[in-house]
């Protein structure tokens, strides 16, 4: 598949994720979780975009929820990765869209319209920013570098920000853009050293995921283990050489 095809559709969302009406139009699913028109709207035209394009593959997105997929190729989207920043207009918003093939992500692409930055990865052939190769930070221990931090599920705050303290006094400092993919994404680009968070679901981190892993970082859950794209995670992304030290003060 023309990966060049699928970028070209993703970027075909920046009008609508930047329109300001929509993103006032919000529905809140739970706690501290919100959906908008905006949401709705990049979902329904990329699902019918991508099946016009492979009407064979399957579909797995945020507003559809989890599901059990009975095919071993599905899409993997998160329209709004970012959807509380959406609201406020805080510009850290982005679409994430994954492709899952037996098992494995094999493509993945992390747009920001409000920065005109598209990360991409296939499989085999490194990561992309606008087109450039990129690579994760060369950083050796966490105090060489920053760490991003994700502050999931409200009933673990005590225990998060525990972790987050731990982090923060042994690495340089620490950050919250308040999107996995773009977490993911700006480790894969070495703008940090790496990112954690206690759950994400697999359209926050399926993209992301591959971005790292194909611009020469780690990802796992805390305890080392291997992801699964079609459940949900802890997640812990570096540079590969930071990730020991981290899943340490994790544990």
């Amino acid at each position: 598949m023309d990966i060049q095809h699928i970028i070209n559709l993703v970027k075909e969302t920046k009008g609508i994720i930047t329109n300001r009406e929509m993103a006032a139009h919000v529905k809140e699913k739970g706690i501290a979780d919100y959906v908008t028109q905006v949401d709705i709207a990049i979902q329904d035209f990329l699902k019918k975009s991508l099946y016009t394009l492979a009407p064979d593959i399957q579909f797995l997105g945020e507003e559809t929820g989890l599901q059990q997929m009975d095919t071993d190729n599905y899409w993997i989207l998160d329209p709004v990765d970012g959807t509380t920043n959406l609201m406020h207009d805080y510009q850290h918003s982005v679409v994430s869209l994954a492709l899952c093939c037996q098992k494995e992500i094999v493509m993945g692409i992390v747009y920001d319209p409000f920065h005109d930055e598209l990360f991409s990865a296939i499989k085999g052939e490194g990561s992309l920013l606008n087109g450039t190769p990129i690579h994760v930070s060369s950083a050796q221990t966490l105090s060489e570098t920053i760490i991003g931090i994700g502050t999931a599920k409200r009933e673990l705050a005590q225990e998060n920000f525990t972790k987050f303290l731990k982090v923060y006094e042994n690495s340089q400092d620490i950050r919250r853009l308040g999107s996995a993919a773009l977490e993911l994404a700006y480790t894969a680009c070495g703008r940090q050293g790496g990112y954690f968070e206690a759950y994400l679901n697999p359209w926050d981190y399926a993209a992301g995921m591959l971005l790292v892993q194909e611009a020469g970082g780690k990802v796992t859950d805390w305890n080392g283990n291997t992801l699964t794209p079609a459940l949900g995670s802890q997640i812990a992304g570096t540079n590969g050489q930071v990730h020991e030290e981290l899943l340490k003060l994790l544990s």
